[in-house]
């Protein structure tokens, strides 16, 4: 240890986030005390954000294989087989704590780290997606970190030439001190052109390409790793600074270096920068690394080897190149202007060392700092089941054509468009579903084949039963995925909890992770990449359980993509699912009445598939005009999005029994709603008899409003003020934009 290193004590210890027995247990790895550099790579390498030591007992249960998957979890992001020698990579990965912090630069980075993730595994970046949950509207900070995060995904996403395809955006009161930015990248490669992480060859360079070091970041993945306290504001260094135009150059330099056959592994330097980049190439080849940071290309005087190690400055990679190639690898990142050095070699020894100045500042074991990272089983407390609302006691508080519009400018029912008209989704030119419904459709370079892409999550649903709500969550992605024609077949994770050492949210955790498996499982649907968020926590306040999926499926010509909206006057309404008016956990129940008690709707998943199956098969034969999941809101609300997307309104004659509002407004699953033109209906009612699905005719298309049964018809523009108007009211100052159910004259005052 150098005189300028601090000494190692139990205070300096517990400030980089190791516990004392996990101390202990370095002691005993490595036979001494380490050095200033050394806890600090320990620290980065044993963080809960990198080594998963409280979820990767519960990851390995969770279904990861399929004859189309080429590649699982373990990699920089999944890869899956999509046919005609084609592969598609996709990951979603949280910045959540740098988001709240700092929300510009932590949703750009978030966007930045999640794109790198997918080109450096070969693929070429062609769509991004989002899921994002912010507090409650009346909070004081909401509108700050909503401007921040959207123009943060934006401008990065926008400047880097990816469009930003589809998303989800909801708020809780739950989310106040911990927000949610979770990223999603999908890119495009050869299934004979992948490239991995795993370090090959001994005495072959180690080189650092892209961007120079800096400070900002360090000690960026403890902190995701460890919930807010009061000194939140005082972590702003620790978030990273992005640069898309960086970025964008780093993204075709790589590829074309890729493309020379020089590379052997890659590996992007994400959370932990630099340490975990080149331990995880190490010990994935069973090699050891050796590296001089006296070459690393840094852009502020004097940094140390500490803080070299842990910065996570954005736009960097670190490859294993074949040495004939060095010059010709050389000559590609200085013709696009990017920083390129050889700044080690691997080993035989199977131990990490690093080197500055002269003097050995680490020499660790490189398999241990992973293998021997602490692994939790921690204690859980599963979730109490609650029970069924007895949906006959529930009275109505209001006619249904008034709830209907009350529903509609919620904050999470009422239109994103202020949010996605901010991200380019048309560039590249192959966006063929935008926004704005059940799951966006991106074409496949020039041809017909295109990929359906969707993020969901019903975080309500998973705080009230969290192995439901996790089946839900899956189960939904598909349904999305499925309303626009194209085959499911593949999905990314982000696990989104509190404190896993409090037994109650560890207990969610597991049911969560259990209910997304089971999903997985019945609906072919595997799990090959995702990233765990824990300690989402403030003050000993928690998020609730949000277990958010992305989800990607394949359609073999995109001309036959499903709209949301209707296309024609006269079409005949469908109702695909049994409707029982299920209002527990419903978002009526909740925002219109005040109750959030109930037990969420149940999932049977083989009834998922075999109504999914059939609507697929009605898409791709043409037998329907439009088709929309049905989900938060109900009936009613899909009614209206489907009369809103394509501007011809809609007549209900008939309903399923029951009470009329629970019919309307509950969010029953495994539901479709379809219009087909009047001489293809009767078919398709013939054909889903045969099979066993339930399909009602309930009405038709037409006219300039939208009528429920025994309600006076309401006219598209009032649906639209209703509906587009509050998230734009409420971004430009107005406190009472949304609906408020304790607001009297609110619902009366939107007619």
């Amino acid at each position: 240890m150098t005189a300028h290193e601090p000494q190692i004590t139990d205070a300096l210890v517990a400030a980089h986030g190791l516990k004392p027995e996990e101390y202990q247990r370095i002691l005993a790895l490595i036979g001494r005390v380490p050095s200033f550099t050394e806890l600090g790579i320990f620290s980065a390498m044993w963080n809960e954000h990198c080594s998963y030591k409280s979820s990767r007992l519960h990851l390995r249960k969770l279904p990861t294989k399929a004859p189309w998957v080429i590649k699982g979890p373990g990699e920089n992001a999944g890869v899956i087989d999509i046919g005609d020698g084609d592969a598609c990579v996709f990951k979603m990965e949280s910045h959540n704590h740098p988001s709240f912090i700092e929300p510009y630069q932590g949703a750009t980075t978030g966007v930045g780290g999640i794109l790198r993730d997918v080109f450096t595994m070969g693929a070429r970046p062609i769509a991004c997606l989002n899921l994002l949950r912010f507090g409650s509207p009346k909070h004081a900070k909401t509108r700050h970190l909503v401007a921040g995060v959207v123009a943060g995904i934006g401008g990065y996403g926008n400047s880097f030439g990816v469009p930003t395809v589809g998303g989800s955006t909801a708020f809780d009161s739950s989310y106040d001190g911990n927000i949610l930015v979770n990223a999603m990248a999908v890119g495009l490669a050869k299934t004979d052109s992948i490239f991995y992480s795993a370090a090959a060859g001994v005495g072959n360079p180690i080189v650092y390409l892209g961007s120079k070091t800096g400070r900002d970041g360090i000690h960026g993945a403890t902190m995701a790793s460890a919930s807010f306290e009061a000194d939140t504001e005082e972590k702003r260094p620790t978030v990273q600074v992005g640069d898309p135009f960086s970025e964008k150059l780093l993204l075709e330099a790589c590829l074309e270096l890729m493309a020379s056959g020089a590379v052997i592994a890659i590996q992007d330097m994400g959370a932990a920068g630099l340490t975990s980049s080149a331990v995880e190439m190490g010990a994935k080849g069973n090699l050891g690394v050796e590296l001089d940071l006296d070459a690393v290309p840094c852009r502020e005087e004097g940094m140390t080897a500490y803080e070299m190690m842990l910065s996570e400055s954005q736009e960097r990679m670190l490859m294993v190149l074949r040495p004939e190639k060095e010059k010709n690898a050389e000559a590609i990142f200085r013709k696009w202007g990017l920083d390129f050095a050889i700044v080690g070699k691997t080993t035989d020894t199977l131990r990490f060392v690093v080197k500055h100045r002269g003097q050995v500042k680490a020499d660790l074991p490189i398999k241990e700092l992973g293998d021997q990272a602490p692994l939790y089983d921690r204690p859980y407390t599963p979730t109490p089941t609650p029970a069924k609302i007895d949906t006959d006691a529930i009275t109505a508080p209001t006619s249904n054509d008034l709830a209907l519009l009350a529903l509609l400018a919620t904050p999470d029912l009422c239109s994103k468009r202020w949010v996605w008209e901010q991200y380019d989704h048309l560039i590249l030119g192959n966006t063929v579903r935008a926004p704005g419904g059940d799951a966006a459709v991106v074409r496949i370079g020039d041809g017909p084949k295109g990929l359906a892409l969707s993020t969901d999550v019903t975080a309500r649903y998973c705080a009230a039963d969290p192995r439901e709500g996790g089946k839900q969550a899956a189960a939904e992605c598909w349904r999305n995925i499925t309303a626009r024609g194209a085959k499911p077949l593949a999905l990314t994770d982000n696990l989104n909890f509190g404190n896993p050492e409090k037994p109650e949210i560890m207990g969610q955790f597991i049911g969560c992770l259990e209910g997304v498996g089971e999903a997985a499982r019945a609906l072919d649907f595997p799990i090959v990449s995702g990233n765990v968020s824990l300690y989402n926590e403030t003050q000993g306040k928690g998020i609730p359980p949000t277990p958010a999926i992305g989800g990607v499926g394949v359609i073999a010509d995109v001309a036959l993509a499903a709209q949301t909206g209707f296309g024609a006057e006269g079409d005949t309404l469908l109702l695909v699912g049994t409707t029982e008016g299920w209002l527990g956990q419903s978002i009526y129940s909740r925002d219109l009445m005040g109750r959030a008690d109930g037990a969420p709707p149940p999932v049977d998943l083989a009834v998922e598939r075999r109504n999914g199956d059939f609507v697929r098969e009605l898409v791709l034969s043409g037998s329907v005009s439009a088709v929309h999941d049905i989900s938060d809101g109900g009936l009613a609300v899909a009614l209206a999005e489907m009369v809103l997307s394509g501007g011809i309104g809609a007549t209900v004659e008939e309903l399923p029994p029951g009470p009329t509002h629970a019919i309307l407004f509950g969010e029953d699953q495994a539901r479709y709603l379809l219009s087909s033109p009047p001489q293809k209906a009767e078919a398709l009612l013939r054909a889903a008899e045969a099979v066993g699905v339930p399909v009602t005719r309930i009405g038709r298309t037409g006219g300039d409003a939208l009528t429920l049964p025994n309600e006076a018809p309401i006219l598209l523009r009032e649906l639209r003020k209703a509906h587009e108007t509050p998230f734009p009211d409420y971004m430009a100052g107005n406190d009472r934009a949304f609906y408020d159910k304790d607001v009297s004259e609110n619902a009366d005052a939107r007619r």
